[in-house]
């Protein structure tokens, strides 16, 4: 991966994000988008102040930013986040197109910090159907409706 010069001072400012969530009584997690050198957006954990599983920092960073950006894809964006980020946030960083994510702890130091990701790690590599929570496939015999109806919509916005 390359390495920008300004990869460390970015970083910093995500655990110091952090450090600051959790003196504020939130997670131990704080991200951060940059585009072009600067600022756009950072976000820290607000699962239990938001009662929402989803609201991990990187995954708040990215909602601001696309809002103060007016744009669903952050080409041209760098997320940097205090710890390695969870399958969750990875997978939104992918969704929203970042250029790169840059992380400071990784998920053994999570783990460690009593936040182990990797179990999600490890299950996504295995069988659906040895999962505890069972995910299940049924047709409702016009599965394709929404598709054929997105495909047909000429104004439909790409993504």
């Amino acid at each position: 991966m390359t390495h920008d010069p300004h990869d460390q001072r970015w970083l910093a400012r995500a655990v110091e994000l952090a450090t600051a969530n959790v003196g504020a009584g939130g997670g131990p997690f704080g991200a951060l988008i940059v585009r072009d050198g600067a600022e756009v957006s950072t976000g820290v954990n607000r699962v239990t102040r938001d009662l929402d599983p989803t609201a991990h920092a990187e995954v708040v960073a990215i909602r601001l930013a696309c809002t103060a950006l007016e744009t669903f894809s952050l080409e041209g964006c760098v997320l940097y986040t205090s710890c390695e980020p969870c399958p969750l946030c990875i997978s939104a960083a992918l969704w929203a197109r970042v250029d790169r994510v840059v992380f400071a702890a990784d998920r053994d130091h999570a783990a460690e910090g009593g936040f182990d990701d990797r179990e999600f790690y490890d299950l996504f590599g295995r069988d659906r159907a040895t999962w505890s929570m069972p995910v299940a496939h049924v047709t409702t015999g016009d599965d394709f409706a929404p598709f054929r109806t997105w495909l047909a919509d000429e104004h439909r916005t790409h993504y």
